[in-house]
C-alpha cells in the first residue's frame, strides 16, 4: 500500500477511460534503458547535468527515487530542525493540494493548517496539482508570507514551461521534482530535491543517512531523457495541445490550465459520488477528498484518448449534477 490517491488509481486501472493518471506514461515514447551495465559515476554525471538544466549549483541538488521521497526528505529535515528548538512544527497548505505534501507533513509530526496563520513551512505545487494553474512569484510570496520555509513541488514545471524558482537561490526556499510526469518515465524512478544555499551542507549529511544510491540503469535512462528534452517536449505538446482544445470546448469559462490538470468543482455534489458513478461507466477520475476539497474531482489531460474519455465523463456528470455549464456536444 502506498498512499490513498495512488491506491485509488492503481485499484481501478482496468477501466476503459483513464482521467486519473497525471503523467505522460503511455502517451509519449518510453525512456531508453542501457543495453549493458554503465561504467563510471553516471549518477554524478546526471546530477551535474540536471543542476545545469535547473540553473542551480550542483552542491544544492540531491537525487532521489521520486518527488515524494524528496518531499519526505525536506519535510523530515525541517520537522527535526523545529523540534530541536523545542516546538511542534506547523505546516501551511491551501486546498486543494497534492496529498503527499500535507499528508507527508502529518506523518512527520507537523500540525497542518489550511490558512495563513504563522507556520514553519508552507507547501505548494507549481503548477498546482490538482488545479493546473501556475502561481506567479508574487502569489508564492503572498502565500508563504509569515512562514519560515517554503517547499515548492515542481513536478509539473516542464508543462508550463517555466524555469525553476530554485535558480534564484532564495533563502529558505526548497524545491522538488521528478521525471515521472512530463517525461512519462515512471519506471526510471528518479526525482530530486534542491536545497537553499545556506542549508545545502547540513542537508547533505541528513540525506546521506536516509537515502540510497540510484540504480545505474535509472540514472542512464534519466540522463538520456534530459539530453533529449526537446524531442520529449514535442511529443508531449502534440498530445496535450489537442487535449487542451477538447477541454476548452467543454469548459469554455475555465482558464486554460498550465499543466494537464483540472479540478472540476461540483457545487453541492460530492466528488466521491460522481467518481463512483463514473466508475460504473468505466471512467476513472480522482475524488477531491484526496486533495482536501470534497466537492470536486480531478481530471487529467494526459492520455491520447482524452477527447473520448471527456465525452464519457461529461455524460455521467450531466446525469449526476445540475450544472449544465459544460458543453458535452462540442467535445
Amino acid at each position: 500500500m502506498r498512499f490513498p490517491l495512488a491506491d485509488w488509481i492503481r485499484t481501478h486501472a482496468d477501466v476503459r477511460y483513464d482521467l486519473a493518471s497525471s503523467g505522460m506514461r503511455g502517451s509519449v515514447p518510453p525512456p531508453l534503458w542501457p543495453a549493458r551495465r554503465p561504467r563510471g559515476e553516471v549518477a554524478e554525471t546526471l546530477r551535474l547535468e540536471l543542476a545545469r538544466y535547473l540553473r542551480v549549483a550542483p552542491e544544492r541538488l540531491f537525487l532521489s527515487h521520486g518527488a515524494s521521497e524528496a518531499n519526505g526528505w525536506v519535510l523530515g529535515w525541517l520537522a527535526r530542525e523545529v523540534r530541536r528548538r523545542g516546538r511542534t512544527p506547523v505546516l501551511r497548505v491551501r486546498y486543494p493540494e497534492y496529498p503527499p505534501l500535507f499528508d507527508g507533513g502529518r506523518a512527520y509530526g507537523f500540525v497542518v493548517r489550511g490558512d495563513l496563520a504563522a507556520a514553519d513551512v508552507a507547501v505548494v505545487s507549481r503548477p498546482r496539482n490538482p488545479e493546473g494553474d501556475l502561481w506567479s512569484l508574487e502569489e508564492l510570496a503572498r502565500f508563504s508570507d509569515g512562514a519560515r520555509h517554503l517547499l515548492v513541488d515542481e513536478t509539473f514545471r516542464e508543462f508550463a514551461p517555466v524555469g525553476s524558482v530554485a535558480a534564484a537561490g532564495t533563502p529558505r526556499l526548497w524545491t522538488t521534482g521528478s521525471f515521472t510526469k512530463f517525461f512519462g518515465a515512471d519506471e526510471v524512478r528518479v526525482g530530486f530535491a534542491v536545497a537553499p544555499p545556506e542549508a545545502a551542507g547540513r542537508f547533505d549529511r541528513y540525506v546521506g543517512i536516509v537515502s540510497d544510491e540510484l540504480a545505474p540503469g535509472s540514472a542512464v535512462a534519466a540522463l538520456d531523457l534530459l539530453r533529449h528534452v526537446e524531442q520529449v517536449r514535442a511529443a508531449v505538446r502534440a498530445v496535450v495541445d489537442r487535449n487542451l482544445r477538447a477541454f476548452a470546448a467543454a469548459f469554455p469559462e475555465a482558464p486554460s490550465p498550465r499543466a494537464p490538470l483540472h479540478f472540476d468543482r461540483l457545487g453541492r455534489t460530492s466528488g466521491r459520488r460522481l467518481a463512483d458513478r463514473c466508475l460504473a461507466a468505466s471512467v476513472l477520475v480522482c475524488p477531491g477528498e484526496f486533495f482536501g476539497e470534497a466537492r470536486g474531482v480531478r481530471l487529467c489531460l494526459t492520455r491520447r484518448d482524452f477527447p473520448a474519455a471527456l465525452r464519457a465523463y461529461l455524460r455521467v456528470r450531466a446525469a449526476t449534477t445540475a450544472d449544465r455549464s459544460v458543453r458535452a456536444a462540442r467535445v
